[in-house]
This record gives C-alpha cells, sequence and structure tokens, in this order.
C-alpha cells in the first residue's frame, strides 16, 4: 500500500531532520520526504497537521505477560519495537521457545518482537544455554533479566564464549549479596518506614565487576535500569577507555525518587528501586547529554499482586503505553528538545541494538509515529489496552497522545 503522510512536523534525530513536509511510504519502506517518488499514487492519506511524525518507538525493556494485549498496548503507545527479557515462564533458554514468540508476534501483526536468550540454562546462573541457537531463532542478546550470576568465574566464560562469537550480552547491574533481601533504597526513607535497603554499593560492586571482565574479554555489554549517580559515573569511566559498554535508564528513574514511595505505596516499587534525588539528577543529565537510551521497562503486574505491603508487592509497573508521554515530561522538566527526547527512545536504542531503525531515512522501514505533543488524557486502567493497569502515574494527566502508528508501512493503530 501507498501512503502518504501529509502536513505533520517530520522529526528524525538520527539524520537531523526536523521540519514541516509530507512523508511516503511504499512497499513498507520510507520512499520520500518532501518530495513524491516518480509515478507515486496514493492508497491512503494520512493529514498529521498539529501531530509530530517521527520514528516509532523501540523500548529496550518490555515484558509479555499477554502477548496480544501488550503488543496492543505497544502500538497503542507509538512503539514499534518491543525487546523482551528472558524470564518468561518458561524461559527463554531453548531456541524453540523463542522461534516460537518471534513467529507468534509476526501472527500478531502489532510491533516487532526482539527477544533476548537466557545467558544460562533456567536463568540459574550456572550453565550456559545454546547461545548459537538461540540466535539463530532470532534473538538479538543475552541476559539473566533481573537475575543474578553469582559465580563470578560463569561469568567470565559466559562473555569469553560471547566475544568469540561477537554475541551481546545484557545485564541489571545488582549485586545478588547485597540486593537480597532489600525492599527500598537504602537512605533515610527506607531507614524511616522500617524498610530493608539495597545500597547503592549493590550497583556499583556489580557494575566495577562487569566493567572489568569486559577489560578483560572484549565482550560488549549492555548494562539495563541503571540506577544511581555512582553507577552512571563508573560507566562513564569505562567508556572514556574505549571499552564497549552501554546502558539504559528506566522512564521512572528520570521522574521519581525514593520519596515518592510515600506511606509504603506499592505501586512505587520497583527493580532497581527508585533511588535518592541526587541519583536521579544524574541519571537525568546523562540521558538529556546521550550517554543513554530510555525505556518503559514494562511491567504488567496482576492487581492482587500489587494489593499488598510494600515488601509483598511485585516490583514493576506498566510503561509501554506511557513511554511517550514520561518521556516527554522528562525533557519539558530537563530542558531538553523535542528531538533530543525523541532520540533517547527511537536512534539511541536502535544503536544499543545494533539496528537500522529508528529513523526515518528514504529506504528504511516504515515504523513510523504519529502522536500530538499537546494533547492530554488522564492515565486511568480504562484508558490502557496493557493487562498490567498498574502505576504510579494513575490518575494523573499525560501529554502526548498517539493518533497514528505504523509497522512496516501497515497502519497498526488509529486512535
Amino acid at each position: 500500500m501507498n501512503i502518504l503522510i501529509q502536513n505533520g512536523r517530520v522529526i528524525d534525530p538520527k539524520n537531523g531532520v526536523d521540519r514541516s513536509t509530507s512523508l511516503y511510504v511504499v512497499d513498507g519502506k520510507i520512499a520520500g520526504l518532501g518530495d513524491a517518488p516518480a509515478g507515486f499514487v496514493a492508497d491512503q492519506t494520512i493529514d498529521s497537521a498539529g501531530c509530530v511524525v517521527c520514528p516509532g518507538l523501540i523500548d529496550l525493556g518490555a515484558r509479555l505477560n499477554s502477548i496480544e494485549a501488550e503488543l496492543a498496548a505497544a502500538v497503542a503507545g507509538g512503539v514499534t519495537s518491543v525487546v523482551v527479557p528472558p524470564d518468561a515462564d518458561p524461559p527463554l533458554d531453548e531456541p524453540e521457545l523463542a522461534d516460537r514468540l518471534v513467529h507468534r508476534a509476526k501472527e500478531i501483526r502489532k510491533a516487532r518482537v526482539l527477544p533476548l536468550g537466557a545467558l544460562t540454562l533456567g536463568l540459574n546462573g550456572e550453565r550456559l544455554a545454546e547461545l548459537a541457537g538461540l540466535k539463530k531463532a532470532g534473538c538479538v542478546a543475552f541476559s539473566q533479566a533481573n537475575r543474578p550470576v553469582t559465580d563470578t568465574e560463569a561469568l567470565l566464560r559466559a562473555m569469553e564464549y560471547a566475544a568469540t562469537f561477537g554475541f551481546a550480552i545484557w545485564l541489571q547491574p545488582q549485586d545478588y549479596w547485597l540486593s537480597r533481601n532489600g525492599i527500598a533504597h537504602e537512605g533515610e526513607v527506607s531507614s524511616r518506614l522500617g524498610l530493608a535497603g539495597i545500597p547503592v554499593a549493590a550497583e556499583t560492586i556489580a557494575v566495577g565487576t562487569i566493567v572489568q571482565l569486559v577489560r578483560d574479554t572484549g565482550c560488549r555489554v549492555h548494562l539495563t535500569r541503571l540506577s544511581s549517580a555512582a553507577g552512571v559515573a563508573l560507566v562513564q569511566r569505562a567508556q572514556h577507555e574505549g571499552l564497549p559498554v552501554t546502558f539504559d535508564i528506566g522512564v521512572h528513574h528520570l521522574l521519581l525518587t525514593e520519596n515518592d514511595i510515600g506511606y509504603f505505596n506499592p505501586h512505587a516499587r520497583f527493580s532497581p528501586p527508585l533511588r535518592a534525588q541526587s541519583d536521579r539528577q544524574a541519571l537525568s543529565k546523562a540521558a538529556a547529554a546521550g550517554l543513554a537510551a530510555i525505556c518503559s521497562d514494562h511491567t504488567p503486574v496482576g492487581a492482587d499482586e500489587k494489593l499488598l505491603p510494600f515488601g509483598e508487592a511485585k516490583p514493576g509497573a506498566t510503561g509501554l503505553e506511557v513511554l511517550l508521554p514520561l518521556t516527554l515530561k522528562w525533557a519539558e522538566e530537563a530542558g531538553v528538545s523535542l528531538p533530543d527526547a525523541l532520540a533517547r527512545i527511537t536512534s539511541a536504542p536502535a544503536a544499543v541494538l545494533g539496528l537500522p531503525s529508528g529513523q526515518l531515512a528514504v529506504g528504511a522501514a516504515a515504523d513510523i509515529c504519529i502522536f500530538d505533543p499537546e494533547a492530554t488524557w488522564q492515565l486511568t486502567p480504562d484508558a490502557l489496552k496493557s493487562r498490567g493497569k498498574n502505576s504510579p502515574w494513575t490518575g494523573y494527566m499525560m501529554t502526548g497522545k498517539v493518533k497514528s502508528t505504523l509497522v512496516g508501512g501497515r497502519v497498526v493503530y488509529q486512535a
């Protein structure tokens, strides 16, 4: 189908485009920007007056407890590609499981699914999974999700193996022994509320270990959900050394702190935990400088699992449908331009993945998000397509609403 998208503000951060123009889609790809390709006749015209037309969002962390509902939530949020952690049930530690997930996503015909294969069998942190087979089945990298590899020798061997074949490993840096009994950030708030704390050292010790192993092996590592100023400083030093280490930040860590726990609000329980204001500021500064990608860390949690005391509630919140408005909210607070903010959720995650997506260049796949940056809507459970209705922002007004989402030149969502 030939599609003409007209009258919108086209923003393509990767290629430095920011102007009002028309976009032409032919056979699932971007065929023209501004000038129509020769012989172009539109089968469908989308009027995007008052809207921003940008690359489809790429979310580096989204759990799909119900694949149909969560992929519908993704495209409703303008997300055209989702990276799925391997901590499903069962874990994605066999090629057949990864292949089945990719195949099912293609059948649903919504967002693209990019699975992370389990680094170790059963995510137990001991024996390596069949990495080569998982890669062939469509896994983009290998991860333990938020499960630890307590045996440092096992992690070293895994990184040596991955480096040999050019595989990337994604790790959430959190020392098992310092975090195993913790619930909240170790600080004034956790002390006042009587909650077991997780110190920043749990992150920095893990980052330090991982960086040293990268130095020894040359393995490419992506650190997921960094949460502290000290952690960011360690990664920056590694990057200045030229080590192949990247990181992302959950959007909630850019906007919330330990104080948002309030009086034991279970919707403010995350893994890693919300940290101090100084940590939030350092994370925001790193994101503003383009040092990190931003992700939703989408974790749909059942209502019953949140209607529990803080220490027993399951960590996480819904994120796919609020990644865009929360990123816009962060950008406004941090004084970040709209193109730069969109880069953190389009071209930056594409760079982490080593994929040519996240752009609107001629010849690129027509994964497109069209949104009204001024439209407001209230975040209520009924407004969400995700099975997970839990969010610390429930009841708040969101600014920024997706009007249309295209994946591979197909309109997969229209408000």
